[in-house]
């Protein structure tokens, strides 16, 4: 029997806020196959957020398992390379050396690390902007600075917080068709969370639908064209009944995608 790259079972997360308990996560269940891309799309608060950073061994849960490659991700972490919401650049570190500081913070001496960052760079856009620094590169610059940093960290498992969600919709068109190029060159597993139902359908092999807190899995819906996808693929048949089929569970399930900056505030994101 293969072992997943991630599976999670049972898993549930109160938190404890102001002298109230808030319920995020109520018996997920969920695995994701080696190699495939998973996006998770629901309402503000569902505890989408809370899922990933369980797998990221930065969240205790309250209950159930989380599992990386067969080993356990409660408090753990390491075992997956987790970009949050924010890129987390380091203003006084250029971009070669923000690239390069997952590898450090894994052992890998300086030296090494740079030149294996620096060797990426043309890959991720980014060549000629090795000693810049972070303020003085564009939004998409930045995140694909940060992805590169992501990339660099030695873990099959990547987990994506809204990596797009603060860009406009034309640099995010133009970071899917990036972000798939580099997937095709270097395949990964990825666990993404998205506002986006349509970049979910245009990025993941699979997309679920989580329910409003406390966050259940309500329905999977398989994206209808293999990966790489373009951009004209939205106005498709295929396309559009897949995205109707995300928008009914999501509306079945009572609530409706939100503001990217309410997400960021819900304890149970």
């Amino acid at each position: 029997m293969v072992t997943p790259a991630v599976r999670v079972e049972g898993l549930e997360h109160t938190f404890r806020q102001k002298g109230r308990e808030v319920r995020a996560l109520d018996r997920v269940d969920l695995e994701v196959g080696e190699g495939e891309f998973v996006a998770l799309v629901g309402p503000s608060g569902c505890g989408k957020s809370t899922l990933l950073r369980v797998l990221a061994g930065l969240l205790v849960p309250t209950g159930g398992s989380a599992e990386v490659g067969g080993v356990s991700a409660v408090g753990r972490p390491g075992l997956v390379a987790f970009m949050p919401q924010k890129d987390l650049l380091l203003p006084w570190r250029r971009a070669l050396a923000n690239a390069a500081l997952g590898l450090e913070v894994h052992g890998v001496p300086r030296k090494e690390a740079r030149a294996r960052a620096r060797a990426l760079f043309g890959v991720f856009g980014l060549e000629g902007f090795e000693q810049a620094w972070p303020v003085q590169m564009s939004g998409g610059m930045r995140q694909r600075l940060a992805l590169l940093r992501t990339f660099l960290v030695p873990s099959r498992v990547l987990l994506l917080d809204e990596p797009f969600g603060a860009l406009d919709a034309i640099t995010r068109r133009g970071m899917h068709a990036w972000l798939q190029a580099v997937l095709a060159l270097e395949p990964r597993t990825v666990l993404l969370v998205t506002h986006d139902v349509e970049e979910a359908l245009v990025l993941a092999d699979r997309v679920v639908v989580m329910s409003p807190r406390p966050g259940r899995l309500v329905e999977e819906v398989a994206a209808p064209f293999p990966r790489a996808r373009e951009p004209g693929i939205v106005t498709s048949p295929g396309f559009v009944a897949a995205k109707a089929r995300v928008l009914a569970a999501l509306g079945e399930g009572g609530g409706t995608l939100a503001e990217a900056g309410e997400e960021r505030r819900a304890p149970g994101a």
